[in-house]
């Protein structure tokens, strides 16, 4: 090698084969914590869709608040409802607005009103109009612990939604009404599912957790000042002696060991006393045990039993409230439930339990002398009752219906399908109405995804565990309607009295159905209408005083019934311009289902022709059908109804 061959030799880095780049040593950290994280871990890791849409990033910041801080920090509850929309939702969302807007719910009690982020006016119509293409909406109940500081509620509330425009990185479309009817100020945020492009709006699982509640309760501190160490000393002070679930407890409860026993606080001297009077009050409750040394043990089940606890002490500070507001002197309150027998009695009043999840309750003066607070569950599960309403409730029950056996046999012996087609070659004896109700069935099922699916040709893919799908839609179905509510009079029982129609009094004092009525309250009315009913019907020749009480005549029922019906007859002839028609067994009815007329003897249905109508009783699957065409022939047993103008209807027998 000659000089003008010289090279020089530069290094750099090492590529080969069996090298590789020294990790760092936060991937290290990393590397380790993974490996050494366990079960626990291992189960984080798994896809659970937390961290998809805006804000997930923040929603974790923020969840990582220090304790100090949060501690200090104003408490604040957001609740969220994410509510599909499209076909009857949007009925389900206007009818949301309204009640939202409902009378009573402002300090002076006056209707509820909506604003928006520029106005103090907002219009629901138009905002709903606008929401109509919208997949979904967004629901939030903003509740600051210390809420009725605030003389307007409504700057908080757009600074908040402002917040989380800047988190989210998109403009959003919102209303809101704020709400002063109960002992903490809140306001209900209606948010549309739409960004600022149109697009679907997706809200991390983790920024609704977290974020909004966190966001809100900086506002709140911000605007207040953060909680004083004398606020949060006089705040747990105050829960000692509490009957529910209290930050206290909770403190208990974590650290509890795997024998539930748990050692008082020794390092600080405020929380040792304090946890030392709380548990001496669960002692009294029976939901804690002394073990000595300052040690104790605490029940099983305790979380649950003083969440319940502080439930019905909430409930009973409602009946408290109503009851006042009705001027009813009641002292002997009753929450009724699963196990609770038949209730009868009139309605107080109707309202909401739960406006996140729309549960609703009814206050109802039973004939028992005591008043009785009745969870009815969803809005849209039972139809508006009038105050002063008799009503007859009884618990509902989650069983496997015989229209689901039927189903399950047609599939066994059809290689797990069904169809009409196959339901009829498999029960000769079935018609076509009645294999029609199981297929509504199936479909009710299909939308609550429980175990069946449709083919395009119309069979249905029935699951080999059908029957255990079944026993789970009853149970959600359960959870929406826990009881059955009847009505049995609109009017209250002081008019029924003199009224000419077979009234639930004249069916009472026909056939006892040996109710215990309580000389108290609701009972005492009901004996008074009762005499005075009986009296009315000795002085219109229905019904003979006897030894025993009263016998009506064999067909005072029907008469009565009858007299009703021509009056009101008599007076939609005069509103219409238009005859009635008496129907008899056997004769053909059609015509159009116009409305439904409530009178003392029941329900009937307007059907109406071009020049003529007919009342016939009426069928609660008929107010889906008001408008239509209608056709049946009147039995005995009740009308086989087929309703729209082709022979391919469905028919309601």
């Amino acid at each position: 090698m000659s000089d003008d061959d010289q090279f020089e030799l530069r290094l750099g880095r090492q590529r080969g084969a069996g090298t590789r780049r020294p990790a760092s040593y936060a991937s290290r950290v990393a590397v380790a914590a993974r490996l050494n994280a366990g079960k626990g871990a291992a189960r984080s890791r798994r896809f659970d869709g937390s961290r998809i849409g805006r804000g997930a990033g923040l929603g974790r910041l923020l969840s990582s608040r220090d304790g100090l801080a949060a501690s200090r920090t104003r408490r604040t509850v957001v609740k969220t409802r994410l509510v599909r929309l499209g076909g009857r939702s949007m009925g389900a969302a206007k009818a949301h607005l309204r009640y939202l807007q409902r009378d009573g719910v402002t300090r002076e009690g006056t209707p509820g009103e909506l604003y928006g982020a520029e106005t103090n006016h907002a219009d629901g119509k138009a905002f709903l109009e606008r929401s109509r293409d919208d997949r979904h909406q967004f629901r939030f109940i903003v509740s600051a612990e210390d809420g009725d500081l605030y003389p307007d509620l409504k700057p908080f509330i757009r600074r908040l939604m402002s917040q989380v425009e800047e988190d989210l990185g998109t403009r959003l479309d919102w209303i809101a009404v704020d709400h002063f009817n109960t002992g903490h100020p809140h306001s209900h945020v209606v948010l549309r599912g739409v960004d600022d492009r149109g697009q679907n709006l997706v809200i991390a699982r983790e920024y609704i957790s977290h974020g909004l509640r966190e966001r809100a309760a900086e506002l709140v501190t911000l605007d207040l000042g953060p909680r004083t160490t004398h606020e949060i000393e006089q705040r747990l002070r105050h829960d000692v002696g509490q009957e529910r679930l209290t930050a206290i407890d909770r403190r208990l409860i974590a650290r509890m060991d795997a024998g539930r026993a748990v050692a008082q606080h020794a390092n600080d001297p405020l929380f040792h006393a304090l946890e030392r009077g709380r548990l001496q009050v669960l002692k009294r409750m029976d939901l804690a045990e002394d073990l000595g040394g300052g040690n104790w043990r605490l029940a099983a089940g305790i979380e649950d039993t003083l969440r319940t606890m502080g439930e019905r002490g909430d409930i009973i500070r409602l009946m408290q409230r109503e009851l006042t507001r009705a001027k009813l002197a009641r002292s002997d309150h009753r929450i009724y439930g699963p196990g609770s027998g038949l209730l009868v009695g009139k309605v107080i009043t109707r309202g909401l339990a739960d406006e996140h999840r729309d549960r609703h309750y009814l206050l109802v003066d039973g004939i028992d002398g005591h008043s009785h607070y009745v969870d009815i569950g969803r809005a849209g599960s039972l139809e508006s009752l009038p105050e002063g309403a008799t009503v007859r409730i009884a618990p509902a029950a989650a069983r496997v219906r015989a229209i689901d056996h039927a189903i399950a046999d047609v599939a066994a012996a059809s290689d797990g399908r069904y169809s009409i087609a196959l339901h009829l070659r498999h029960d000769r004896s079935a018609t076509q109405a009645f294999a029609e109700t199981h297929v509504r069935r199936l479909e009710a099922m299909r939308r609550a995804r429980l175990g069946v699916v449709r083919d395009p040709d119309g069979t249905w893919q029935i699951a080999a565990d059908h029957l255990d799908q079944a026993e789970r839609f009853e149970q959600r179905l359960l959870r929406e309607r826990p009881v059955i509510v009847e009505l049995v009079s609109p009017e209250p029982v002081d008019r029924l009295a003199g009224i000419e129609g077979a009234t639930w009094l004249d069916k009472e004092l026909s056939a006892p159905s040996g109710m215990h009525v309580r000389d108290a309250g609701f009972g005492r009315e009901l004996r008074e209408a009762l005499d005075a009913r009986r009296q009315w019907l000795v002085d219109q020749d229905l019904a003979e005083m006897e030894r025993e009480g009263i016998r009506l005549r064999t067909n005072a029922l029907t008469i009565l019934q009858r007299r009703e019906l021509l009056r009101i007859a008599a007076r939609l002839c005069s509103d219409t311009g238009k005859d009635f028609v008496e129907t008899k067994i056997g004769e053909r009815i059609e015509g159009r289902v116009v409305r439904r007329i409530d009178m003392a003897s029941g329900r009937f249905a307007l059907i109406e022709k071009s020049r003529e109508f007919t009342l016939v009783p009426w069928r609660p699957v008929m107010e889906k059908q008001i408008g239509r065409k209608a056709s049946g022939i009147l039995r005995e047993s009740g009308i086989s109804w087929r309703f729209g103008r082709g022979r391919k209807g469905p028919e309601i027998s």
